[in-house]
Protein backbone atom coordinates (compact mmCIF):
# COMPACT_ATOMS: atom_id res chain seq x y z
CA UNK A 1 0.00 0.00 0.00
CA UNK A 2 3.06 2.45 0.32
CA UNK A 3 4.22 1.63 -3.12
CA UNK A 4 0.44 2.25 -4.07
CA UNK A 5 0.61 5.40 -2.55
CA UNK A 6 3.95 6.60 -3.76
CA UNK A 7 3.11 6.15 -6.89
CA UNK A 8 -0.31 7.67 -6.89
CA UNK A 9 1.29 10.82 -5.03
CA UNK A 10 4.29 11.14 -7.79
CA UNK A 11 1.28 11.23 -10.74
CA UNK A 12 -0.87 13.68 -8.80
CA UNK A 13 2.80 15.92 -7.97
CA UNK A 14 3.49 15.62 -12.18
CA UNK A 15 0.22 17.19 -12.92
CA UNK A 16 0.68 20.02 -11.06
CA UNK A 17 -1.39 19.54 -7.90
CA UNK A 18 -0.66 20.98 -4.28
CA UNK A 19 -0.66 17.63 -2.27
CA UNK A 20 0.39 17.04 1.38
CA UNK A 21 0.59 12.39 2.66
CA UNK A 22 0.50 10.61 5.41
CA UNK A 23 1.66 7.10 5.31
CA UNK A 24 0.72 4.83 7.99
CA UNK A 25 2.00 1.66 9.23
CA UNK A 26 3.06 -1.17 11.76
CA UNK A 27 6.52 -1.19 12.79
CA UNK A 28 6.87 -4.90 12.18
CA UNK A 29 9.16 -5.87 9.20
CA UNK A 30 6.35 -8.90 8.65
CA UNK A 31 3.29 -7.48 10.88
CA UNK A 32 0.57 -9.93 11.43
CA UNK A 33 -1.52 -10.35 7.97
CA UNK A 34 -5.38 -9.49 8.31
CA UNK A 35 -5.23 -8.03 12.04
CA UNK A 36 -5.88 -4.56 13.03
CA UNK A 37 -2.49 -3.51 14.13
CA UNK A 38 -1.26 -4.59 10.67
CA UNK A 39 -3.31 -2.23 8.91
CA UNK A 40 -0.97 -0.71 6.21
CA UNK A 41 -2.44 2.64 4.71
CA UNK A 42 -1.46 5.33 2.86
CA UNK A 43 -3.58 8.66 2.46
CA UNK A 44 -2.97 11.62 0.51
CA UNK A 45 -4.73 14.67 0.34
CA UNK A 46 -4.39 16.67 -3.26
CA UNK A 47 -6.19 19.68 -4.50
CA UNK A 48 -6.43 22.82 -7.16
CA UNK A 49 -5.59 24.97 -4.06
CA UNK A 50 -2.84 25.31 -1.38
CA UNK A 51 -3.57 23.16 1.60
CA UNK A 52 -1.75 22.29 4.75
CA UNK A 53 -2.41 18.84 5.94
CA UNK A 54 -3.18 15.05 4.75
CA UNK A 55 -6.91 15.87 5.29
CA UNK A 56 -9.33 14.59 8.30
CA UNK A 57 -11.86 12.51 5.96
CA UNK A 58 -11.12 10.44 3.51
CA UNK A 59 -13.73 10.91 0.39
CA UNK A 60 -12.32 7.40 -1.25
CA UNK A 61 -11.21 4.34 1.34
CA UNK A 62 -10.31 1.70 -0.80
CA UNK A 63 -9.85 -1.48 1.56
CA UNK A 64 -8.26 -4.43 0.26
CA UNK A 65 -9.35 -6.54 3.59
CA UNK A 66 -11.68 -6.55 6.63
CA UNK A 67 -8.80 -5.10 8.79
CA UNK A 68 -8.21 -2.47 6.46
CA UNK A 69 -11.75 -1.59 6.71
CA UNK A 70 -12.29 -1.92 9.77
CA UNK A 71 -9.40 0.60 11.21
CA UNK A 72 -10.19 3.15 8.23
CA UNK A 73 -14.33 2.97 8.27
CA UNK A 74 -13.94 5.52 11.56
CA UNK A 75 -12.19 8.58 9.70
CA UNK A 76 -14.77 8.07 6.58
CA UNK A 77 -17.00 10.46 6.74
CA UNK A 78 -21.51 9.24 5.70
CA UNK A 79 -21.34 9.40 1.77
CA UNK A 80 -18.16 8.81 1.00
CA UNK A 81 -17.17 5.89 -1.37
CA UNK A 82 -15.48 2.78 -0.23
CA UNK A 83 -14.32 0.55 -2.71
CA UNK A 84 -13.59 -2.74 -1.14
CA UNK A 85 -11.58 -6.32 -1.99
CA UNK A 86 -14.15 -9.00 -1.18
CA UNK A 87 -11.95 -11.82 -2.01
CA UNK A 88 -10.39 -11.54 1.67
CA UNK A 89 -14.11 -11.50 3.59
CA UNK A 90 -13.96 -14.91 4.56
CA UNK A 91 -15.40 -16.12 8.12
CA UNK A 92 -11.60 -16.58 9.00
CA UNK A 93 -10.89 -12.87 8.23
CA UNK A 94 -13.59 -11.51 9.92
CA UNK A 95 -13.43 -13.36 12.97
CA UNK A 96 -9.81 -12.28 13.19
CA UNK A 97 -11.40 -8.47 13.41
CA UNK A 98 -14.34 -9.21 15.62
CA UNK A 99 -16.60 -8.76 12.70
CA UNK A 100 -19.68 -11.53 13.53
CA UNK A 101 -21.12 -10.49 10.33
CA UNK A 102 -19.81 -9.83 7.22
CA UNK A 103 -20.10 -5.76 6.71
CA UNK A 104 -20.77 -6.24 3.30
CA UNK A 105 -24.01 -8.14 3.70
CA UNK A 106 -25.41 -6.19 6.39
CA UNK A 107 -25.92 -2.14 7.24
CA UNK A 108 -23.00 -1.84 8.34
CA UNK A 109 -22.32 -0.01 5.11
CA UNK A 110 -25.52 1.61 4.32
CA UNK A 111 -24.59 5.24 4.44
CA UNK A 112 -21.89 5.02 2.25
CA UNK A 113 -21.39 4.41 -1.11
CA UNK A 114 -19.83 1.02 -1.53
CA UNK A 115 -18.31 -0.89 -4.66
CA UNK A 116 -17.81 -4.24 -3.48
CA UNK A 117 -15.08 -5.95 -5.96
CA UNK A 118 -13.09 -9.15 -5.68
CA UNK A 119 -9.93 -7.47 -7.01
CA UNK A 120 -8.15 -10.19 -6.19
CA UNK A 121 -10.10 -12.35 -8.62
CA UNK A 122 -10.11 -9.81 -11.46
CA UNK A 123 -6.64 -9.42 -11.20
CA UNK A 124 -5.50 -13.23 -11.15
CA UNK A 125 -8.15 -13.38 -14.30
CA UNK A 126 -6.34 -10.39 -16.24
CA UNK A 127 -3.05 -11.93 -15.62
CA UNK A 128 -3.76 -15.74 -16.39
CA UNK A 129 -1.48 -15.37 -19.57
CA UNK A 130 1.24 -14.80 -17.52
CA UNK A 131 1.18 -17.95 -15.89
CA UNK A 132 2.18 -16.79 -12.45
CA UNK A 133 0.96 -18.43 -9.28
CA UNK A 134 -1.94 -17.71 -7.40
CA UNK A 135 0.06 -16.10 -4.78
CA UNK A 136 2.15 -13.81 -7.03
CA UNK A 137 -0.68 -13.06 -8.69
CA UNK A 138 -2.70 -11.67 -5.97
CA UNK A 139 0.04 -9.25 -5.22
CA UNK A 140 -0.69 -7.30 -8.22
CA UNK A 141 -3.95 -6.13 -6.50
CA UNK A 142 -2.37 -2.87 -5.87
CA UNK A 143 -1.44 -2.27 -9.28
CA UNK A 144 -4.96 -2.58 -10.26
CA UNK A 145 -6.63 -0.65 -8.14
CA UNK A 146 -3.81 2.08 -8.77
CA UNK A 147 -5.22 1.77 -12.15
CA UNK A 148 -8.73 1.88 -11.43
CA UNK A 149 -8.08 5.22 -8.97
CA UNK A 150 -6.14 6.53 -11.41
CA UNK A 151 -8.83 6.47 -14.04
CA UNK A 152 -11.08 8.12 -11.68
CA UNK A 153 -9.02 11.06 -10.87
CA UNK A 154 -8.03 11.78 -14.55
CA UNK A 155 -4.40 10.87 -13.47
CA UNK A 156 -1.73 9.50 -16.30
CA UNK A 157 -0.39 6.30 -15.26
CA UNK A 158 2.76 6.40 -17.70
CA UNK A 159 5.24 6.88 -14.90
CA UNK A 160 4.07 4.60 -13.14
CA UNK A 161 4.86 2.05 -15.87
CA UNK A 162 7.93 3.83 -16.87
CA UNK A 163 8.76 3.44 -13.12
CA UNK A 164 7.59 -0.45 -13.35
CA UNK A 165 9.69 -1.20 -16.27
CA UNK A 166 13.12 0.22 -14.44
CA UNK A 167 12.06 -1.07 -10.87
CA UNK A 168 11.57 -4.87 -12.55
CA UNK A 169 13.91 -4.58 -15.27
CA UNK A 170 15.70 -7.79 -14.62
CA UNK A 171 12.37 -9.72 -13.60
CA UNK A 172 10.47 -9.42 -17.09
CA UNK A 173 7.12 -11.45 -15.93
CA UNK A 174 6.92 -9.22 -12.73
CA UNK A 175 7.26 -6.44 -15.07
CA UNK A 176 4.65 -7.34 -17.45
CA UNK A 177 2.11 -8.56 -15.31
CA UNK A 178 2.37 -5.27 -12.39
CA UNK A 179 1.59 -3.38 -16.07
CA UNK A 180 -0.88 -5.69 -16.95
CA UNK A 181 -2.84 -4.99 -13.35
CA UNK A 182 -2.21 -1.31 -13.94
CA UNK A 183 -3.61 -1.36 -17.02
CA UNK A 184 -6.89 -3.41 -16.29
CA UNK A 185 -7.74 -1.55 -13.68
CA UNK A 186 -7.39 1.63 -15.36
CA UNK A 187 -9.48 -0.04 -18.38
CA UNK A 188 -12.03 -1.67 -15.55
CA UNK A 189 -13.09 1.90 -14.69
CA UNK A 190 -13.08 3.08 -18.52
CA UNK A 191 -15.39 0.09 -19.36
CA UNK A 192 -17.39 -1.53 -16.33
CA UNK A 193 -20.71 0.65 -15.46
CA UNK A 194 -19.85 0.01 -12.09
CA UNK A 195 -18.29 3.46 -11.81
CA UNK A 196 -20.52 6.66 -13.71
CA UNK A 197 -18.46 8.76 -12.29
CA UNK A 198 -15.02 10.45 -12.68
CA UNK A 199 -13.20 13.58 -11.07
CA UNK A 200 -11.08 16.12 -12.68
CA UNK A 201 -8.61 18.20 -10.42
CA UNK A 202 -7.20 20.77 -11.98
CA UNK A 203 -3.44 22.04 -11.36
CA UNK A 204 -3.18 24.37 -8.18
CA UNK A 205 -1.82 27.72 -9.11
CA UNK A 206 1.69 27.56 -7.73
CA UNK A 207 4.61 30.35 -7.97
CA UNK A 208 6.73 29.27 -11.41
CA UNK A 209 9.14 27.08 -10.88
CA UNK A 210 10.43 23.74 -10.93
CA UNK A 211 8.91 21.49 -8.42
CA UNK A 212 9.24 18.03 -7.42
CA UNK A 213 7.46 15.82 -4.49
CA UNK A 214 9.84 15.31 -1.63
CA UNK A 215 9.33 13.39 1.51
CA UNK A 216 10.93 15.20 4.87
CA UNK A 217 14.05 12.85 5.11
CA UNK A 218 15.08 13.44 1.79
CA UNK A 219 15.01 17.54 1.88
CA UNK A 220 16.73 16.93 5.23
CA UNK A 221 19.53 15.18 3.52
CA UNK A 222 19.73 17.56 0.80
CA UNK A 223 19.80 20.10 3.24
CA UNK A 224 22.51 18.66 4.25
CA UNK A 225 24.32 18.51 1.43
CA UNK A 226 23.45 22.30 0.47
CA UNK A 227 24.91 22.81 3.87
CA UNK A 228 28.37 21.18 3.30
CA UNK A 229 28.52 22.85 -0.47
CA UNK A 230 27.56 26.44 0.54
CA UNK A 231 30.01 25.90 3.72
CA UNK A 232 33.07 24.32 1.62
CA UNK A 233 33.41 21.35 4.20
CA UNK A 234 33.26 18.03 3.41
CA UNK A 235 30.20 16.27 4.93
CA UNK A 236 30.41 13.12 7.08
CA UNK A 237 27.23 11.29 8.49
CA UNK A 238 28.01 8.44 11.57
CA UNK A 239 24.77 6.77 11.88
CA UNK A 240 22.75 3.90 13.19
CA UNK A 241 20.11 2.82 11.53
CA UNK A 242 16.75 3.60 13.85
CA UNK A 243 13.32 4.49 12.73
CA UNK A 244 12.15 6.63 11.34
CA UNK A 245 15.51 8.37 10.71
CA UNK A 246 17.16 5.40 8.45
CA UNK A 247 16.47 6.91 5.56
CA UNK A 248 18.69 9.64 5.85
CA UNK A 249 21.82 7.27 6.05
CA UNK A 250 20.21 5.60 3.08
CA UNK A 251 20.36 8.61 0.89
CA UNK A 252 23.29 10.60 1.86
CA UNK A 253 25.29 7.34 0.99
CA UNK A 254 24.23 8.12 -2.63
CA UNK A 255 26.21 11.28 -2.85
CA UNK A 256 29.94 10.30 -2.52
CA UNK A 257 30.18 12.48 -5.41
CA UNK A 258 29.87 15.41 -3.44
CA UNK A 259 31.83 14.65 -1.14
CA UNK A 260 29.90 12.65 1.37
CA UNK A 261 31.13 10.15 3.85
CA UNK A 262 28.65 7.74 5.30
CA UNK A 263 29.33 5.26 8.75
CA UNK A 264 27.02 2.93 9.73
CA UNK A 265 28.29 2.58 12.92
CA UNK A 266 27.55 -0.34 15.49
CA UNK A 267 26.14 1.32 17.96
CA UNK A 268 24.39 5.46 18.34
CA UNK A 269 27.54 5.73 20.31
CA UNK A 270 29.89 5.16 18.48
CA UNK A 271 27.96 7.31 15.69
CA UNK A 272 27.84 10.48 16.90
CA UNK A 273 31.43 9.38 18.61
CA UNK A 274 32.99 9.43 15.26
CA UNK A 275 30.68 12.31 13.25
CA UNK A 276 32.27 14.49 16.30
CA UNK A 277 35.85 13.25 15.47
CA UNK A 278 34.90 14.66 11.63
CA UNK A 279 33.94 17.98 13.07
CA UNK A 280 37.26 18.06 14.87
CA UNK A 281 39.24 16.90 11.74
CA UNK A 282 37.48 19.63 9.54
CA UNK A 283 34.61 17.87 8.12
CA UNK A 284 30.79 18.84 8.90
CA UNK A 285 29.76 16.53 11.21
CA UNK A 286 26.25 15.05 11.55
CA UNK A 287 24.52 12.12 13.00
CA UNK A 288 20.76 10.96 12.89
CA UNK A 289 18.64 9.22 15.28
CA UNK A 290 15.58 9.03 16.76
CA UNK A 291 14.70 9.63 21.03
CA UNK A 292 16.10 6.36 21.98
CA UNK A 293 18.89 7.45 20.80
CA UNK A 294 19.42 10.75 21.62
CA UNK A 295 19.38 9.37 24.91
CA UNK A 296 22.41 7.12 24.49
CA UNK A 297 24.30 9.93 22.46
CA UNK A 298 23.98 12.41 25.39
CA UNK A 299 27.29 12.20 26.85
CA UNK A 300 28.96 13.35 23.79
CA UNK A 301 26.82 15.94 22.92
CA UNK A 302 27.95 16.94 26.18
CA UNK A 303 31.79 16.82 24.86
CA UNK A 304 30.30 18.48 22.03
CA UNK A 305 29.82 21.19 24.48
CA UNK A 306 32.41 21.51 26.26
CA UNK A 307 34.75 21.02 23.39
CA UNK A 308 32.95 23.67 21.39
CA UNK A 309 32.92 21.81 17.93
CA UNK A 310 30.71 22.34 15.24
CA UNK A 311 27.95 19.07 15.48
CA UNK A 312 24.61 18.56 14.16
CA UNK A 313 22.37 16.12 15.93
CA UNK A 314 19.19 15.43 13.39
CA UNK A 315 16.73 13.04 15.72
CA UNK A 316 13.42 12.31 13.72
CA UNK A 317 11.00 12.13 16.86
CA UNK A 318 8.71 9.14 17.11
CA UNK A 319 6.62 7.56 19.86
CA UNK A 320 8.23 6.60 23.54
CA UNK A 321 8.93 6.32 26.27
CA UNK A 322 11.56 3.38 25.01
CA UNK A 323 10.72 1.35 21.85
CA UNK A 324 7.70 2.80 22.26
CA UNK A 325 5.71 3.14 18.89
CA UNK A 326 8.81 3.62 16.19
CA UNK A 327 6.47 4.33 12.81
CA UNK A 328 4.26 6.70 14.58
CA UNK A 329 4.50 10.75 15.28
CA UNK A 330 5.14 12.62 18.44
CA UNK A 331 6.92 15.82 19.23
CA UNK A 332 7.92 14.88 23.10
CA UNK A 333 11.69 15.47 22.63
CA UNK A 334 11.60 18.73 23.35
CA UNK A 335 12.80 19.20 26.77
CA UNK A 336 15.66 15.79 26.42
CA UNK A 337 17.09 17.67 23.61
CA UNK A 338 17.12 20.86 25.98
CA UNK A 339 18.02 19.19 28.76
CA UNK A 340 19.21 15.28 29.01
CA UNK A 341 22.79 16.11 29.89
CA UNK A 342 24.78 16.81 32.96
CA UNK A 343 25.93 19.77 33.76
CA UNK A 344 25.17 23.12 32.41
CA UNK A 345 24.88 22.30 28.62
CA UNK A 346 23.51 24.29 26.64
CA UNK A 347 22.32 23.73 23.35
CA UNK A 348 20.71 25.37 20.34
CA UNK A 349 17.61 23.50 18.63
CA UNK A 350 15.88 24.23 15.24
CA UNK A 351 12.87 22.37 14.56
CA UNK A 352 11.39 21.86 10.84
CA UNK A 353 7.57 22.53 10.25
CA UNK A 354 7.06 20.83 6.96
CA UNK A 355 8.80 18.00 4.94
CA UNK A 356 9.81 21.05 2.45
CA UNK A 357 11.18 22.56 5.12
CA UNK A 358 13.08 20.20 6.19
CA UNK A 359 15.76 21.32 3.80
CA UNK A 360 16.15 24.75 5.22
CA UNK A 361 15.91 24.18 8.56
CA UNK A 362 19.21 21.82 7.95
CA UNK A 363 20.76 24.57 6.39
CA UNK A 364 19.92 26.62 8.90
CA UNK A 365 21.12 23.99 11.71
CA UNK A 366 24.50 23.65 10.23
CA UNK A 367 24.88 27.20 9.83
CA UNK A 368 24.33 27.75 13.65
CA UNK A 369 26.88 24.77 14.39
CA UNK A 370 29.46 25.92 11.90
CA UNK A 371 29.31 29.75 12.81
CA UNK A 372 29.06 29.40 16.58
CA UNK A 373 31.18 25.92 17.41
CA UNK A 374 28.60 24.10 18.71
CA UNK A 375 26.69 21.21 18.52
CA UNK A 376 22.95 21.79 17.12
CA UNK A 377 19.51 19.75 17.26
CA UNK A 378 17.82 19.38 14.23
CA UNK A 379 14.31 18.16 15.12
CA UNK A 380 11.83 16.45 13.04
CA UNK A 381 9.59 13.80 13.22
CA UNK A 382 7.75 10.52 11.87
CA UNK A 383 5.03 12.67 10.19
CA UNK A 384 7.46 15.35 8.68
CA UNK A 385 10.10 12.69 7.75
CA UNK A 386 7.48 9.86 5.86
CA UNK A 387 4.83 12.54 4.38
CA UNK A 388 5.55 14.06 1.55
CA UNK A 389 4.38 17.49 -0.58
CA UNK A 390 5.67 19.49 -3.73
CA UNK A 391 8.74 21.32 -3.21
CA UNK A 392 10.28 24.78 -5.12
CA UNK A 393 13.50 23.73 -6.17
CA UNK A 394 15.39 26.41 -5.29
CA UNK A 395 18.04 28.64 -6.63
CA UNK A 396 21.56 27.67 -5.50
CA UNK A 397 23.38 30.77 -5.81
CA UNK A 398 20.32 32.06 -3.53
CA UNK A 399 21.25 29.63 -0.47
CA UNK A 400 23.58 31.41 2.15
CA UNK A 401 27.10 31.11 2.53
CA UNK A 402 28.78 29.16 5.37
CA UNK A 403 32.19 30.30 6.58
CA UNK A 404 34.09 27.73 8.62
CA UNK A 405 36.72 30.40 9.20
CA UNK A 406 39.32 27.68 10.48
CA UNK A 407 42.23 29.45 12.36
CA UNK A 408 45.52 29.07 10.31
CA UNK A 409 47.86 31.29 12.68
CA UNK A 410 48.82 32.31 16.05
CA UNK A 411 46.28 34.27 17.72
CA UNK A 412 48.04 35.45 20.79
CA UNK A 413 50.51 38.09 21.96
CA UNK A 414 51.13 39.40 25.31
CA UNK A 415 53.05 39.09 27.97
CA UNK A 416 56.11 38.05 25.75
CA UNK A 417 53.98 35.17 24.47
CA UNK A 418 53.26 34.70 20.83
CA UNK A 419 51.04 31.48 20.61
CA UNK A 420 47.57 29.62 19.80
CA UNK A 421 45.37 30.09 22.44
CA UNK A 422 42.25 27.38 21.34
CA UNK A 423 39.88 29.19 23.71
CA UNK A 424 40.68 32.41 22.60
CA UNK A 425 36.96 34.05 21.30
CA UNK A 426 35.64 36.15 18.56
CA UNK A 427 34.12 38.86 20.43
CA UNK A 428 31.23 38.80 18.51
CA UNK A 429 30.11 35.36 18.27
CA UNK A 430 31.58 34.08 20.92
CA UNK A 431 32.80 31.32 19.49
CA UNK A 432 36.43 29.70 20.00
CA UNK A 433 39.24 29.10 16.24
CA UNK A 434 38.52 26.45 14.69
CA UNK A 435 42.27 24.34 14.27
CA UNK A 436 42.09 21.82 12.18
CA UNK A 437 44.87 18.92 13.37
CA UNK A 438 48.11 19.30 11.41
CA UNK A 439 47.97 22.91 10.87
CA UNK A 440 51.32 24.26 11.85
CA UNK A 441 51.97 25.51 15.15
CA UNK A 442 47.98 25.14 16.15
CA UNK A 443 48.47 22.13 18.13
CA UNK A 444 46.23 22.14 21.07
CA UNK A 445 44.70 19.93 24.00
CA UNK A 446 41.38 18.88 24.21
CA UNK A 447 38.92 17.04 25.85
CA UNK A 448 35.98 16.78 28.29
CA UNK A 449 37.51 18.25 31.46
CA UNK A 450 37.07 22.32 31.85
CA UNK A 451 39.51 24.27 30.10
CA UNK A 452 41.10 27.69 31.40
CA UNK A 453 38.97 30.29 28.74
CA UNK A 454 41.62 31.73 26.64
CA UNK A 455 45.01 29.06 26.81
CA UNK A 456 42.83 25.82 27.08
CA UNK A 457 44.68 24.43 29.79
CA UNK A 458 43.15 21.86 31.75
CA UNK A 459 41.62 23.87 34.93
CA UNK A 460 39.67 23.12 38.34
CA UNK A 461 39.80 27.00 39.16
CA UNK A 462 35.90 27.15 40.60
CA UNK A 463 35.97 31.03 38.91
CA UNK A 464 37.16 30.14 35.66
CA UNK A 465 34.55 27.34 35.72
CA UNK A 466 32.35 29.49 36.58
CA UNK A 467 33.13 31.83 33.77
CA UNK A 468 33.34 29.26 30.89
CA UNK A 469 29.63 27.85 31.71
CA UNK A 470 28.47 31.30 31.63
CA UNK A 471 30.23 32.02 28.22
CA UNK A 472 28.65 29.15 26.61
CA UNK A 473 25.14 29.54 27.29
CA UNK A 474 25.92 32.93 26.43
CA UNK A 475 27.35 32.16 22.67
CA UNK A 476 23.45 30.38 22.41
CA UNK A 477 21.81 33.19 23.68
CA UNK A 478 23.56 35.41 21.29
CA UNK A 479 23.26 33.64 18.21
CA UNK A 480 22.36 36.03 15.44
CA UNK A 481 20.38 36.13 12.45
CA UNK A 482 17.21 34.37 14.00
CA UNK A 483 14.29 36.65 12.31
CA UNK A 484 11.40 37.77 15.01
CA UNK A 485 8.60 35.23 15.49
CA UNK A 486 5.95 36.64 12.40
CA UNK A 487 2.59 36.78 13.39
CA UNK A 488 -0.49 36.14 10.80
CA UNK A 489 -3.33 38.28 12.03
CA UNK A 490 -5.19 39.72 9.02
CA UNK A 491 -7.68 41.39 10.96
CA UNK A 492 -5.34 42.54 13.41
CA UNK A 493 -8.34 42.64 15.99
CA UNK A 494 -7.66 38.48 17.56
CA UNK A 495 -7.41 38.24 20.96
CA UNK A 496 -5.84 35.04 21.25
CA UNK A 497 -2.94 33.63 19.18
CA UNK A 498 -2.53 29.92 18.72
CA UNK A 499 1.36 29.12 18.61
CA UNK A 500 3.27 26.15 17.36
CA UNK A 501 6.25 24.20 16.58
CA UNK A 502 7.36 21.43 14.54
CA UNK A 503 5.10 19.39 12.64
CA UNK A 504 1.60 21.20 14.12
CA UNK A 505 2.35 24.45 12.02
CA UNK A 506 0.32 22.66 8.87
CA UNK A 507 -2.66 21.04 11.06
CA UNK A 508 -2.72 24.57 13.24
CA UNK A 509 -2.62 26.33 9.84
CA UNK A 510 -5.56 24.70 8.38
CA UNK A 511 -7.78 25.01 11.58
CA UNK A 512 -6.98 28.18 11.92
CA UNK A 513 -8.30 28.83 8.23
CA UNK A 514 -11.75 27.21 9.47
CA UNK A 515 -12.21 29.12 12.40
CA UNK A 516 -11.24 32.50 10.32
CA UNK A 517 -14.33 30.81 8.23
CA UNK A 518 -16.59 30.97 10.34
CA UNK A 519 -15.80 34.49 11.84
CA UNK A 520 -13.50 34.07 14.49
CA UNK A 521 -10.60 36.74 14.74
CA UNK A 522 -7.69 34.58 15.09
CA UNK A 523 -4.01 34.98 15.35
CA UNK A 524 -1.42 32.21 14.36
CA UNK A 525 2.33 31.90 14.92
CA UNK A 526 4.97 29.32 14.82
CA UNK A 527 8.08 28.66 16.27
CA UNK A 528 11.46 27.29 14.33
CA UNK A 529 14.38 28.43 16.71
CA UNK A 530 13.35 26.76 20.34
CA UNK A 531 16.48 27.52 21.48
CA UNK A 532 17.33 30.46 21.62
CA UNK A 533 13.78 31.91 20.58
CA UNK A 534 13.34 34.83 18.68
CA UNK A 535 13.52 37.96 20.62
CA UNK A 536 10.57 39.20 20.62
CA UNK A 537 8.84 36.16 21.27
CA UNK A 538 7.90 37.34 24.94
CA UNK A 539 6.19 40.73 23.78
CA UNK A 540 4.11 38.78 20.81
CA UNK A 541 2.87 36.50 24.03
CA UNK A 542 1.87 39.14 26.28
CA UNK A 543 -0.09 40.69 23.63
CA UNK A 544 -2.90 39.01 23.27
CA UNK A 545 -4.98 37.88 25.73
CA UNK A 546 -4.82 34.04 25.62
CA UNK A 547 -2.71 31.79 23.91
CA UNK A 548 -2.86 27.97 22.68
CA UNK A 549 0.09 26.14 22.10
CA UNK A 550 -1.13 22.82 20.74
CA UNK A 551 1.72 19.88 20.90
CA UNK A 552 1.88 15.68 20.09
CA UNK A 553 3.39 15.93 24.20
CA UNK A 554 2.29 16.79 27.11
CA UNK A 555 2.99 20.56 27.64
CA UNK A 556 6.67 20.69 27.04
CA UNK A 557 6.64 23.96 24.91
CA UNK A 558 4.08 25.66 27.55
CA UNK A 559 6.20 24.80 30.15
CA UNK A 560 9.11 26.40 29.13
CA UNK A 561 6.95 29.41 27.82
CA UNK A 562 5.44 29.87 31.21
CA UNK A 563 8.59 29.38 32.86
CA UNK A 564 10.67 32.01 30.51
CA UNK A 565 7.80 34.37 29.55
CA UNK A 566 5.70 34.18 32.92
CA UNK A 567 2.56 34.01 30.50
CA UNK A 568 -0.10 31.25 31.65
CA UNK A 569 -0.65 29.52 27.77
CA UNK A 570 -3.27 27.60 27.02
CA UNK A 571 -2.12 23.53 26.38
CA UNK A 572 -3.94 21.20 24.34
CA UNK A 573 -2.30 18.12 24.28
CA UNK A 574 -2.52 14.40 22.71
CA UNK A 575 -0.12 12.00 21.91
CA UNK A 576 -1.83 9.32 19.49
CA UNK A 577 0.95 8.75 17.39
CA UNK A 578 -0.76 10.71 14.65
CA UNK A 579 -0.78 14.54 13.89
CA UNK A 580 -3.77 16.51 15.32
CA UNK A 581 -6.82 17.00 12.48
CA UNK A 582 -7.70 20.03 11.17
CA UNK A 583 -11.24 20.13 12.54
CA UNK A 584 -10.70 18.77 16.03
CA UNK A 585 -7.97 21.58 16.68
CA UNK A 586 -10.98 24.38 14.98
CA UNK A 587 -13.23 23.10 17.48
CA UNK A 588 -10.83 24.03 20.29
CA UNK A 589 -10.09 27.08 18.68
CA UNK A 590 -14.05 28.37 18.58
CA UNK A 591 -14.44 27.23 21.76
CA UNK A 592 -10.75 28.56 23.14
CA UNK A 593 -12.02 32.42 21.45
CA UNK A 594 -16.22 31.96 22.44
CA UNK A 595 -14.98 31.86 26.32
CA UNK A 596 -12.74 35.28 26.16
Amino acid sequence: MQLTGDRFTAEAASFGNDLSTLPNFPAEIRAPAGTLPGVSSFQLHFANYDILTPGDAPDVLVAMNPAALKANLPDVPKGATIIVDTGDFTPRALKKVGWDTNPLEDSTLSAYKVHALDLSGITMEALAPFELSRKDASRSKNMFALGLLSWMYGRSIDGTVRFLQEKFASRETIRDANIAALKAGWNYGETTEEFAVSYEVKPAAMPAGIYRNITGNLALAYGLVAAARQSGLPLFLGSYPITPASDILHELSKHKRFGVRTFQAEDEVAAIGAALGASFGGALGVTTTSGPGVALKGETVGLAVSLELPLVVVDVQRGGPSTGLPTKTEQADLLQVLYGRNGESPVPVVAASSPSDCFDAAIEAARIAVTYRTPVFLLSDGYLANGSEPWAVPDVDALPTINPDFAHELNYDGDGEHAFWPYLRDPETLARPWAIPGTPGLEHRIGGIEKLDGPGTISYDPSNHDRMVRLRQAKVDGIAGIPDLQVDDPSGEARMLVLGWGSTYGPIGAAVRRARKAGHNVAQAHLRHLNPMPANTGDVLKSYDRVLVPEMNLGQLALLLRGKYLVDVVGYNRVRGLPFKAEELAEVIVEEVGSL
